[in-house]
């Protein structure tokens, strides 16, 4: 039994699947998750009317720092605690007794419902994209209706699923594939529209200082904190690398520098795309109404030739397509941990291996099928896909930050890692408490005015149901029998039966 088997025993579990990931691979899945590719070419019209270039280039670098302190939060404790339950694991295990069940329990779901919702929001956002390309190459005569968005999104999914289904030696190849995409697709684009944009293009005091307010608030201070949520949506996911330790060697540096690195390089290639679009921007009105949908196809399309934007955008696809891949890996392995602790209905299937393919099967098509149900409001409502971006956001960031809060009330439960903060932990802790408590308040807002039906943000909505489903299964229920993480080198299968069966 190898260092990391032990170690994973130690924790209370057996080694299931199998280490295939190496420390970049690691990297590349939390990479993947994140990928600014995906989330500035979903969001970028948000950002435009929210507060326009101003607020997106600068809290763009005001949120990633913030983000940096959340993820060396959370690096210190997985560096202690490497396993593909991560974050309701870690709460378990920072708390005294009395409290591990509610606390892995809450964290758990919070995490769990923000992984469907953010793999929901990629794939959703990445077949948005897709209409978009077919109509520039149809030279604009061919506007998708929703039922043409939900089919697309259909056929991303199964893709996603297939290919996860397929072992972790492809996938591992497939990781490695979208490492350097992720890396140079953003970079090539940037560069490529720096360097060719034709005159017209927009000036740096336009880039650094311009603002835009297209809600009809009036005040300056709402729109800018409302646009936070453009930047910090697409610095989410990063948790993938966690989740994938058990299948990773050195699992406790990987698993930490995953995340870091993740969010890093991330945070940089993005603010260079940020910064290469608004520059090549020609008229900001036609800009945010374009027929493409999309400011960013627009913009390519005001600089380059239909053939051109075409391949660009392809590159921007192929890296949307690669994050949700990674996001369904990350999502069923967190399911795989979930049930294997018993806590979701169903359990004794979502935690199953296959045999031949060694992974978790089941949870993969399961988190495919959630992620499908949770576009098709599309069809009746066209602001499904903002709330789903925004409950994405809320669930993961709170879920990001309980292990943290347990740590930071009960610090003698921690036992550091081989990455650990050392003196500045409590500090960064405390800012990155506080922040998530800010953003979890700004992200439920409403985004225009006036407020009704259609304009609503319904994450609010999607976060009160999370916390009533969620307490629902504990208060009558779950209390009784839930025990938080479960050791499962010596309950027998007759015991799990049990356990399972009370769900």
């Amino acid at each position: 039994m190898d260092s990391d088997a032990l170690r994973l025993q130690s924790l209370g579990y057996k080694q299931e699947l199998s280490r295939n990931f190496n420390r970049l691979t690691n990297y590349g899945v939390a990479l993947s998750v994140v990928s600014v590719s995906s989330g500035l070419s979903s969001l970028f019209l948000y950002g435009m009317v929210t507060g326009g270039p101003v607020v997106m280039v600068w809290a763009w670098v005001f949120v990633a720092i913030l983000t940096v302190c959340v993820t060396l939060s959370m690096a210190e404790i997985c560096s202690s605690y490497p396993t593909s339950g991560g974050l309701y694991y870690w709460s378990g295990i920072l708390v005294p007794k009395g409290y591990k069940p509610i606390a892995s329990w809450f964290t758990g779901w919070f995490n769990l419902i923000g992984q469907f919702a953010v793999t929901a929001a990629i794939d959703f956002g990445l077949a948005l994209l897709v209409a978009s390309v077919v109509s520039v190459g149809l030279n604009l005569q061919w506007s998708p209706r929703p039922f043409h968005i939900v089919l697309i999104n259909l056929g991303i999914v199964f893709t996603h699923g297939l290919c996860n289904s397929m072992g972790p030696r492809f996938l591992s190849w497939l990781t490695h594939v979208s490492v350097w995409w992720q890396l140079f697709a953003p970079i090539i684009v940037s560069l490529a529209l720096l360097i060719g944009m034709k005159t017209g293009h927009q000036t740096a005091s336009f880039v650094f200082t311009k603002f835009e307010n297209y809600t009809d608030w009036s005040s300056i201070g709402y729109v800018v904190l409302i646009g936070l949520l453009q930047a910090q949506y697409c610095l989410s996911g990063y948790d993938a690398a966690a989740h994938m330790t058990e299948e990773t060697r050195k699992a406790d540096v990987a698993g930490a520098w995953g995340m870091i690195g993740a969010v890093v390089v991330s945070a940089i290639t993005g603010w260079l795309f940020l910064i290469a679009f608004f520059f090549g921007i020609h008229d900001y009105e036609a800009t945010v109404n374009s027929l493409t949908g999309f400011p960013m196809t627009q913009i390519l399309l005001d600089n380059f030739s239909k053939q051109l934007t075409i391949f660009f955008m392809c590159l921007i696809l192929v890296a949307c397509w690669f994050c949700g891949l990674a996001s369904v890996t990350a999502n069923s392995r967190m399911i795989y941990a979930f049930s294997r602790d018993h806590a979701m209905p169903g359990s004794r299937w979502w935690h199953q291996i296959h045999p031949r393919l060694a992974c978790p099967l089941n949870a993969v098509w399961l988190s495919c099928f959630i992620a499908f149900i949770l576009c098709l409001p599309y069809l009746g409502n066209s602001t499904a896909y903002s709330a789903i971006t925004s409950l994405s956001t809320i669930c993961l960031y709170i879920s990001y930050i309980l292990p943290v809060v347990c740590k930071t009330i009960f610090p003698r439960s921690f036992v550091r890692g081989p990455f650990h903060l050392g003196r500045f932990s409590k500090p960064i802790n405390i800012i990155a408490i506080v922040w998530v408590c800010l953003i979890t308040v700004l992200f439920l807002l409403p985004p225009v005015h006036p407020v009704t039906a259609s304009t609503m943000n319904y994450a609010s909505v999607g976060i009160g149901a999370v916390v009533i489903f969620s307490g629902l299964g504990y208060v009558p229920s779950a209390r009784r029998w839930f025990q938080g993480p479960v050791n499962n080198l010596d309950l027998d299968e007759k015991q799990a039966e049990i356990i399972v069966m009370r769900f």
